[in-house]
């Protein structure tokens, strides 16, 4: 009895290693590759991605008298610290509280934006969008369209934390962006770190179509960058070729971005190959011509999201850019 206790105890111990050793991987996925370029010259100062779109909405605030932010918790700066000391600048009248009701912040957001004003909701976490989804995909995405192009929903930015941090669980870790890029009229943004939020979520504020911006959450305080102090926008629907190459094309959007990036250079030391690494930055709309123009060059392609794979973005993508290399070939027989 005492040799199979032993043998049990032992068994159980290795067991609990193993699965502490994944666990870690899990929680360290990544290798952050920080941007090294500014989008324009002038006065950087180090910052976080929590901390760049702090200073983006702080930007929006000061020059947008308009501008209000709101939603669950964000008067002392909400869970992830986004919102802090936002309040104590600008008034509770342009930072405040909401009741914690998701589809009430999103119809308040719609009304806001209609009425002219420029409105900032946040939603906790992405994984509790959902009650919002009608106000969403029925009001906000419509405004423009049931109205015959008179009636634009004004500036509606909808943020939203998501997609895995190492812990969790389900309820706090979902990549929900597929859902939405079914729906004209939104647009859909995922930035991948510190200068690209700040240029994006300017962007999204400043545009008359209403923008969901997903901020990936792992990379609020692990992503750090030189980010210009100054106003600078990046443009929604535009990817970027982060590295160039011919032996395969890469894409992804947030966090999978530094996966690839990774990817590549192990693809460089062990292979010595060199493969192209394509950040989409806005799945809604999304850059066709810059990325079907790179697997014409490369004649190979891998896709990476965490969203799940049954009806992911990627999916569109794979469908895509199969149709045109089938065209394309087509197109050089005749």
């Amino acid at each position: 009895m005492n040799a199979l206790t032993t043998q049990n105890v032992s068994t159980l111990t290795k067991l609990v290693k193993c699965v502490n050793a994944y666990s870690k991987r899990l929680s360290s996925h990544f290798i952050y590759f920080p941007d090294n370029e500014a989008p324009l010259e002038g006065e950087t100062s180090k910052m976080n991605m929590m901390q760049a779109i702090n200073n983006a909405m702080d930007l929006t605030l000061k020059n947008d008298p308009t501008a209000v932010l709101f939603g669950e918790d964000v008067a002392f700066g909400g869970v992830f610290r986004c919102a802090l000391g936002l309040q104590e600048k600008y008034g509770k009248d342009r930072v405040f509280n909401t009741p914690l009701c998701e589809q009430g912040i999103a119809g308040f957001g719609i009304g806001v934006a209609t009425a002219g004003a420029t409105a900032i909701a946040e939603i906790q976490f992405a994984d509790y969008i959902f009650p919002a989804f009608d106000q969403l995909v029925n009001e906000a995405a419509k405004a423009r369209y049931r109205s015959g192009g008179q009636f634009p929903c004004g500036g509606l930015t909808v943020r939203a934390p998501c997609s895995a941090v190492g812990h969790g669980g389900l309820y706090h870790s979902q990549s929900p962006e597929a859902y939405f890029a079914h729906t004209p009229g939104l647009k859909v943004v995922i930035p991948r770190g510190p200068i690209t939020a700040k240029g994006l979520l300017l962007s999204c504020v400043r545009d008359r179509d209403p923008c969901l911006f997903l901020e990936p959450k792992i990379l609020y305080r692990s992503a750090n960058e030189m980010v210009p102090v100054d106003d600078y926008t990046l443009p929604i629907g535009k990817a970027q070729v982060l590295r160039e190459g011919d032996a395969a094309t890469l894409i992804a959007w947030g966090t999978q971005v530094h996966v690839l990036l990774e990817v590549a250079q192990m693809a460089k030391e062990k292979l010595n190959v060199n493969v192209e690494v394509i950040d989409l930055m806005s799945i809604l709309p999304w850059d066709e011509e810059t990325v079907c123009n790179s697997v014409k060059k490369t004649g190979r392609c891998l896709i990476s999201h965490e969203a799940p794979l049954t009806s992911g973005f990627g999916a569109e993508l794979a469908a895509t850019i199969q149709v045109l290399l089938k065209l394309n070939t087509f197109r050089s027989r005749n």
